[in-house]
């Protein structure tokens, strides 16, 4: 029998395709109610969670923002934005050439954002309201997508997936950090909140058409992928 090889291009591409086609075809939420704490949430009280110290991620927030590598002039969108705890600094990142896309499921919180970013005078601030399988940016305007404690709380991955290579430049890179779940280390709440581990959303997010560029631990509970955008 003989074996034959596809160069890696054609590999990508035939990955890229099998993504859009699952995109299409995916109906049923992976994970429902997921989002059921974000439909009219308490404001104040998400602020004191999510920006404290003793928070990874706030902890480590300038380690993160320098891992998402911003030059002035660039374009990020901060999927899953929050209260806003990075937008700030992505904004002074990106300077006054640059723009920040505020995303997020709960209406909220953009508007707290947009109230946050006015007061401090950040011009170079957009939010935007998302729905549950599109993060609704503009097409083709993004250098870097954010996504921090946000991608397990994809219901519809394929499709939102779909939305954010679309959103993405040519070169554009996805920073993801999410929870380690591991069978028998992680806390119970991990296992029951988080739907899946690691592997597995590396592997949706390259079918999606991504290539995996570095992965790193970021803390005890949590890693950071970094992904580059690859052309259908």
């Amino acid at each position: 029998m003989k074996f034959r090889y596809l160069p890696v291009a054609a590999c990508l591409f035939v990955l890229a395709s099998i993504g859009a086609t699952r995109a299409i075809a995916q109906q049923q939420s992976v994970k429902p109610g997921i989002n059921k704490n974000f439909e009219n949430p308490d404001v104040e009280r998400w602020i004191k969670s999510f920006e404290r110290e003793g928070r990874d991620i706030y902890d480590k927030r300038h380690e993160i923002v320098a891992a998402c590598e911003l030059k002035p002039g660039m374009t990020i969108a901060d999927v899953g934005a929050g209260t806003g705890l990075f937008v700030e600094l992505f904004s002074r990142a990106v300077g006054a050439d640059g723009r920040v896309y505020a995303v997020d499921i709960a209406e909220e919180f953009v508007q707290l954002i947009r109230k946050r970013s006015a007061e401090q005078g950040l011009k170079n601030v957009t939010g935007i309201v998302c729905s549950a399988d599109d993060a609704k940016v503009p097409e083709s305007a993004v250098d870097v997508v954010f996504l921090c404690d946000v991608y397990h709380h994809f219901e519809f991955p394929q499709k939102s997936l779909a939305t954010l290579h679309r959103a993405l430049k040519p070169d554009g890179r996805i920073v993801l950090i999410d929870f380690k779940r591991i069978e028998g280390e992680s806390p119970e709440w991990t296992l029951n909140h988080v739907r899946a581990g690691q592997e597995v959303f590396r592997k949706e997010i390259e079918e999606a058409g991504f290539r995996l560029i570095d992965e790193k631990s970021l803390s005890d509970e949590k890693y950071q992928l970094r992904f580059q955008r690859v052309d259908r």
